[in-house]
């Protein structure tokens, strides 16, 4: 049992156990403060999400609803943790995830390209907003917090403008991709037979696993992502073993910026959403995606588990008595969990201590 618990990857796995729990437990308390009466059947609503419909075919659709939008946040998350694994904080991801849609959205709408251009079209304009905040912190010492916070709104409101051109007038929302262009919605590969002809699920759901094990192969078993890892450890010292530390950085930020642009086009070319041109807050998805890789132990494969749990309590937010409580509440809640993820180092570090206690008592008691 305790050569169990030393694993990371189990301590990683309790930890964020230990942050949902508590993290769900805190959200109760909230719901208790505003309406007590109502607390027990918000939370439960909140967890069940989809579950909380009686009939099965319903439960499938909903699941499939929650399905769609895992597939964009978990190419968020990638793109989070990939940067993070250089020592980068790319919070700038939101602002890749804006331009992703905006450019999937106006080649399908405005160019009239098929869904694979488009996907294409996504990951290079992320790419290319990832790369500024590269260049400018390899060669200038700009703080990539600072330059890609300053770029997410000049993503959203260049992107409201640039999509005013496919949209109707009376409309503040785009046109839908079904009536106006077919051929850039992304194929459901027959999928939708197995959520209650759910026509929005389909290929963004494989092909963001997909995404997630190739980002672990990269970092965990081939040279460049040793070196993309070494250059986050110490730049100086990557630097010194003959490793192009400011291209690394570049490119980290230009490969993190491309995984934000796919998630874009994964979310609008399911045709599940349209793009309002008159929001004016950077759209959740890219700030929830640091909340999934966070989640999941900064692994690849544990954000594809934690991107369908935000995902899960932020739909089942929908699901609570509006009248007593707002929908945003599952954000709260979400909040709260990745505030605790801060504290999963510590979590470790309590648990090693104790079976290295326990191993000092039991050779002691063998000593005697």
């Amino acid at each position: 049992m305790k050569k169990i618990l030393k694993n990371q990857g189990v301590q990683s796995f309790l930890s964020s156990l230990l942050c949902i729990v508590v993290g769900l437990l805190i959200g109760f308390v909230v719901l208790l403060i505003i309406e007590p009466s109502g607390a027990g059947e918000a939370i439960t609503s909140i967890i069940k999400n989809f579950f909380g419909y009686s009939r099965a075919n319903m439960q499938l659709k909903y699941m499939g609803n929650t399905l769609v939008k895992t597939a964009p946040l978990l190419m968020c998350s990638l793109s989070i943790l990939f940067a993070y694994k250089v020592g980068l904080f790319n919070i700038g991801a939101a602002g890749q995830y804006v331009v992703g849609s905006c450019a999937a959205l106006y080649g399908a709408l405005v160019l009239g390209w098929n869904w694979i251009a488009c996907v294409i079209f996504a990951a290079v304009m992320g790419a290319l907003l990832g790369a500024i905040s590269g260049l400018l912190k390899a060669y200038c010492n700009v703080n990539e917090v600072i330059s890609g916070i300053m770029l997410n709104w000049i993503s959203l409101y260049a992107t409201n403008m640039i999509l005013t051109a496919a949209k109707d007038s009376a409309s503040p929302y785009t046109y839908a991709l079904a009536s106006k262009n077919p051929g850039a919605v992304l194929p459901t590969l027959g999928l939708e037979g197995l959520f209650g002809g759910n026509r929005y699920v389909g290929l963004a759901i494989p092909l963001s696993i997909i995404f997630a094990i190739l980002v672990y192969v990269v970092m965990e078993k081939t040279k460049f992502g040793y070196e993309l890892k070494a250059t986050g450890y110490n730049k100086n010292a990557a630097k010194y073993a003959g490793m192009a530390e400011k291209r690394n950085i570049v490119l980290s930020l230009l490969i993190s910026g491309a995984l934000a642009g796919i998630a874009g086009s994964f979310l609008y070319l399911t045709d599940i959403e349209q793009w309002q041109v008159t929001i004016s807050s950077v759209p959740e998805m890219g700030f929830n995606g640091i909340a999934a890789a966070f989640l999941g132990g900064l692994n690849p494969i544990g954000s594809i588990f934690a991107s369908f749990f935000i995902q899960h309590i932020t739909d089942g937010g929908g699901h609570v008595n509006l009248d007593i409580y707002c929908s945003q509440i599952s954000d709260l809640i979400s909040a709260f969990i990745i505030y605790l993820c801060g504290f999963v180092g510590f979590v470790k570090m309590v648990m090693n201590n104790s079976i290295k206690k326990s191993e000092e008592k039991k050779e002691q008691g063998g000593a005697n």
